[in-house]
């Protein structure tokens, strides 16, 4: 499932390409013919990303005026120059030379302004938009007994969050991702939170997730740079029994809640 920065790069993409002009909207697969003929010929306004939540509205007569899109494990959206459609194409935007094309989405549909209000109440804080407060996702850590792991993945603690961010930043930190929410203090949040920050909109530039210090790249520690489809610069992400780049000590990996945890069992020993 793409994380945060994904979404708000392709809101961004689609901002860049159609806002402001009439678009032609199709469902070349069928599933959402229907809705799609409301919005085709009408001027798409805006995209926005809340999350992994991605809204984009158009300017019409319908009180259903925002798309909804939610990618899931599956979804794929590829904005670029309109070429003829290939595959199992659920939505398609285009104004006839460039298209955004829609692919086995988790969610795919059209809402009004009170539906949007809903989905947003159950989205937590994200920490790439500007808008986002972090105490509303600090009240349910500082109560929760659950692992800091696994609240790091809740959406409504920390939008657009997922299996890379989390481990990564609990690395940075030297957390033990065993720790309960509740043990976890406020000034800890605050700087989880504002680390966040930093790498998740430093993803939405550059499209990838580094997340290593200076002193630890593959230049300054005279190692290869990491191969993996994900990209980026990682400390323990997918990097079981290497040896972690600050101590050397071999990296775990679990599975914990049907995702993999990635962790240095030396560096990550902080409980508060």
């Amino acid at each position: 499932m793409p994380e945060g920065h994904v979404i708000h790069r392709l809101a961004d993409a689609i901002g860049a390409a159609f806002a402001g002009e009439p678009v032609e909207v199709t469902s070349p697969q069928g599933r959402f013919a229907e809705s799609a003929a409301m919005l085709d010929g009408t001027v798409l306004t805006s995209a926005q990303a809340w999350g992994k939540h991605l809204v984009i509205s158009f300017d019409n007569h319908h009180d259903e005026h925002l798309l909804h899109i939610h990618l899931g494990l599956i979804g794929k959206l590829v904005v670029g120059l309109a070429v003829p459609v290939v595959g199992q194409v659920r939505l398609r935007i285009t104004d006839g030379v460039k298209a955004a094309d829609l692919r086995g989405p988790q969610t795919c549909t059209l809402i009004n302004d009170d539906e949007w209000v809903e989905i947003m109440a159950d989205i937590g804080p994200d920490p790439i938009r500007g808008d986002a407060d972090p105490e509303i996702g600090w009240q349910k850590v500082r109560r929760s007994s659950r692992r800091i792991s696994d609240l790091l993945l809740d959406q409504t603690i920390a939008a657009g969050v997922g299996n890379i961010y989390r481990a990564e930043v609990l690395f940075r930190h030297r957390i033990d991702p065993e720790t309960p929410g509740k043990q976890v203090s406020h000034s800890t949040w605050v700087a989880i939170w504002n680390d966040l920050v930093i790498l998740m909109r430093a993803g939405v530039k550059t499209g990838r997730i580094d997340t290593v210090q200076p002193q630890h790249t593959p230049e300054a520690m005279g190692r290869p740079p990491r191969v993996d489809r994900h990209g980026g610069e990682v400390y323990v992400y997918r990097r079981e029994n290497q040896p972690c780049l600050v101590c050397g000590t071999p990296v775990k990996m679990a599975l914990q809640g049907g995702r993999h945890l990635f962790w240095c069992p030396r560096c990550q020993r902080r409980h508060h």
